[in-house]
């Protein structure tokens, strides 16, 4: 079953409500779901990076890493020419936090490692990308799910195939590992 989100929350919450007079009252019911995050780092002690930013994410409450796919070194795609070789990696989440929650605690996480975003593309110390989130497909403001560009990128594809071969693409209706297999046909 595909979800698409409202405005309000891009949230996975469901609601029940039950009136009875005077009072309105409002139940919530929060759901697992599977998320998917991509890292990258380019600058400083890249491992070490990737390795915080998923200790931290661990750390959060309603926040379970799953699986952490093998980091492979790549080139930059569209950064600046002199940006030094990324360290990325992929991870599966387990969590009840709603999306935008989950996404507002990737930004911090960057933020408290030295994430700066005074010029599109620049290199970083680390880079958290939501990719997906159970079969939700959202488009908000500043927050897209599934990832945009993720099936164009072999930095996204070749880590997130090793722990998710068979998770099928919500939009594009294809197994990672085929979107994977396509970028290199």
């Amino acid at each position: 079953m595909v979800r698409s989100c409202s405005r309000r929350a891009c949230s996975p919450l469901f609601h029940a409500q039950r009136l009875t007079h005077p009072a309105t009252f409002l139940y919530h019911f929060r759901v697992n779901q599977t998320g998917y995050i991509a890292l990258g780092s380019n600058l400083g002690d890249r491992a070490r990076n990737l390795s915080d930013a998923i200790d931290r994410l661990n750390a959060v409450p309603e926040v379970s890493v799953k699986k952490v796919a093998t980091a492979i070194e790549t080139d930059p795609v569209d950064c600046p020419p002199d940006a030094a070789r990324f360290l990325n990696s992929a991870i599966e989440v387990e969590t009840t936090l709603p999306v935008g929650v989950l996404f507002k605690e990737l930004q911090g996480i960057e933020l408290e490692l030295g994430r700066t975003r005074a010029v599109r593309n620049a290199p970083r110390v680390i880079d958290m990308d939501l990719l997906l989130y159970g079969t939700l497909i959202c488009k908000e403001h500043r927050l897209t799910i599934p990832h945009p560009r993720m099936h164009e990128r072999a930095f996204v594809l070749i880590p997130l195939a090793e722990i998710a071969p068979d998770v099928v693409h919500p939009v594009l209706l294809k197994t990672i590992r085929e979107l994977r297999d396509a970028l290199t046909d």
